[in-house]
């Protein structure tokens, strides 16, 4: 838990480190798995929205790119792995770079 009676939230390995620079002491504890994906998965849902809501969306676009190599390791997957099931799929179906919008069938 944090100063703000809030659940604890997952931060990136530096952090606590960089907290006790400032002279200050993180509270802190290692995540179960099943703790960890949840929290996985809710920095997804804050990063996307900071995306969407940035002004400089390079540097929030990076932080979504950040959590999705998490969860990928987490589910066995390396960088590496994971770039070659997206260009397989790309491959297979496209990508998004025409800017086709779907308005469903005839």
């Amino acid at each position: 838990m944090n100063g703000n009676n809030e659940v604890g939230k997952l931060v990136r390995n530096r952090i606590p480190q960089l907290i006790r620079d400032t002279g200050a002491e993180p509270i802190t504890y290692t995540a179960s798995p099943d703790e960890y994906r949840a929290q996985l998965r809710d920095r997804l849902r804050e990063k996307v929205a900071d995306f969407l809501a940035a002004d400089s969306e390079v540097e929030k676009l990076s932080a979504v790119r950040e959590v999705v190599y998490a969860l990928a390791a987490d589910l066995g997957v390396d960088a590496k792995q994971l770039e070659e099931i997206r260009a397989a799929k790309a491959a297979a179906r496209g990508g998004f770079g025409d800017r086709i919008i779907w308005e469903g069938n005839r």
